[in-house]
């Protein structure tokens, strides 16, 4: 998920990681983080549960008139599919009922939708196939914990609504040390298919060995629950994915993993929308009415996620710097 081509994130309630199901995870649940809700065809209307249950609800908004107003009437009469791939905790992930979708995105989507007054469809779908299904017409919008770059750029449009970095977590225990990228020279190192870490780690393994330094292996996983556990089972030396999921992986561990080194590369998390949808405009609109009605900023403190919070100055499109 940090641009997903990187799912990226923020440090201290880090927000992507991998699917997570509700509830405390046990030994079992660690050792696949979140087998529950690992099914990419399940879709639901997502609620206002957190994975914890103790979190208050996120608040809801009305439909905007101005903002209504702006939505294609194709897209009223049908409303939106809104693919997300529900393995990120604590951006998005699957419920302990098994197949609601719940998390950060999930709660900001039902507010989009509600401001825009249009139906809200969230479908699980695997990270790497949101952008080619939005291509196609499979899907009208993307909210799963992009990262907004320039090469995601050329593909769709983003609405940026979070700052968000990258982070390492190893194995509790573990003697390996990883604190920056050229620390990982020699390591390997596990991440999601898709994923800006994934495009980082390969492009720092060929720093790497033009230094004359040892390659960076780079297990890459559909899932970033798969990711997890090749983390915990030693088949990877560390975990790479956005600096809020990292923390979330970290703390609903309960002791089976640790952080490692401080969150880097900060980057712009983004609503991906079709060039051609006329959706882009409305998003934008409603995502500065949920900012003004101080929606946004409840959700953000359900989830932990306040230091990833941007004013509504900075909500722009297409404001990747890399």
């Amino acid at each position: 998920m940090g641009s997903n081509s990187t799912r990226h994130t923020v440090p201290a309630a880090r927000l992507r990681p991998g699917k997570i199901t509700a509830g405390a995870l046990t030994a079992a649940v660690v050792t696949t983080l979140v087998a529950a809700g690992c099914s990419s065809s399940s879709s639901s209307t997502p609620t206002t549960s957190t994975s914890s249950g103790s979190a208050s609800a996120a608040a809801t908004s009305g439909a905007v008139p101005q903002v209504a107003a702006l939505v294609p009437s194709a897209i009223k009469a049908k409303g939106v599919t809104v693919a997300m791939d529900a393995t990120y905790p604590p951006d998005e992930f699957i419920a302990s009922d098994g197949h609601t979708i719940i998390g950060l995105d999930a709660d900001l989507g039902k507010a989009l939708g509600q401001a825009m007054g249009i139906k809200w469809n969230p479908v699980n779908a695997t990270f790497a196939t949101i952008i080619p299904g939005l291509q196609s017409g499979k899907y009208d919008i993307g909210l799963s914990s992009f990262g907004d770059t320039k090469a995601r750029e050329k593909v769709v449009n983003f609405v940026d609504y979070f700052r968000v970095g990258e982070a390492f977590y190893l194995k509790a225990g573990s003697p390996t040390t990883i604190t920056s990228m050229s620390s990982l020279c020699g390591k390997s190192v596990a991440v999601e298919s898709g994923t800006t870490e994934q495009a980082d780690a390969t492009t720092q393994s060929t720093k790497c060995t033009a230094a004359g330094k040892p390659a960076v292996t780079v297990h890459t996983y559909s899932t970033q629950d798969e990711a997890n556990l090749a983390v915990s089972s030693g088949r990877a030396d560390a975990g790479f994915a956005d600096s809020q999921v990292a923390a979330w992986i970290v703390k609903e561990s309960h002791g089976v993993f640790k952080l490692s080194g401080p969150s880097f590369f900060v980057v712009p998390y983004g609503i991906a929308v079709p060039k051609t949808s006329g959706m882009t405009t409305p998003v934008l609109a409603a995502m500065k009415a949920i900012m003004a009605k101080g929606i946004y900023r409840q959700i953000l403190a359900k989830w932990g996620a306040i230091e990833g919070g941007i004013p509504s100055a900075s909500v722009v499109v297409n404001g990747a710097t890399s």
